[in-house]
């Protein structure tokens, strides 16, 4: 693992809620919803690809 994920996921994180911040202020609240949810599937997507490959690396190393 790497810690360029951990950057990743603040990245996105502080666009997510820039975008929302805006399109709040100017009355879109299911649009800023709707961006909201979009970037938390991004990053589960992008965890759960890590843990993917954690899990196939204790696969590997616990394989006799």
């Amino acid at each position: 693992m790497d810690i360029n994920i951990i950057f990743k996921i603040a990245t996105i994180g502080i666009l997510v809620s820039i975008v929302n911040i805006l399109l709040t202020k100017s009355g879109r609240e299911e649009q800023a919803m709707m961006t909201t949810i979009v970037g938390l599937v991004v990053v589960l997507v992008m965890v759960v690809k890590e843990i993917a490959k954690l899990f196939s690396v204790v696969k590997t190393i616990f394989q006799f």
